[in-house]
């Protein structure tokens, strides 16, 4: 895997990654950004949650349920020290479909964050403290 990150002017950085994807990163403009992209550490946590995102939906899939939205809300927390490293992170998973089996939800929930997820085993291996959660909605058309 390889990835580019260049600097573009005050605090801005474009990185692209190795499939040719690109995306802006800023710092706010107490920092010398203009605020216009997600910062370094909010790229992180993205990554996880999206790292987690495909895994949960990759395995309901397989397993025939009928998903219509997947979300995954996460709560961070900072050391105050510097470097100012993730201590905390939870990731709660919000499932709507049609008929869907908790115990289905769970077990791709659970599976994600202790087998398959590499970004949340390798910062739960760093020392963050990883948690998750789950909560199924069911799907009503309007």
């Amino acid at each position: 895997m390889q990835a580019t990150v260049k600097w573009v002017d005050g605090a801005m950085f474009l990185g692209e990654s190795g499939s040719g994807h690109s995306v802006v990163m800023d710092g706010p403009p107490d920092l010398g950004g203009r605020n216009l992209g997600p910062r370094p550490m909010e790229m992180l946590l993205l990554g996880v949650g999206g790292c987690s995102s495909f895994d949960v939906m990759s395995m309901l899939q397989k397993s025939r349920q009928q998903v219509v939205d997947c979300r995954v809300e996460l709560q961070a927390e900072r050391a105050d020290a510097v470097p100012a490293v993730f201590t905390r992170i939870h990731m709660h998973f919000v499932v709507t479909g049609v008929n869907l089996k908790e115990k289905q939800v769970q077990r791709a929930v659970e599976l994600s964050a202790e087998k398959y997820c590499s970004a949340s085993i390798m910062l739960g291996a760093a020392g963050v403290a990883m948690s998750h959660s789950f909560e199924i909605q069911v799907f009503s058309p309007s």
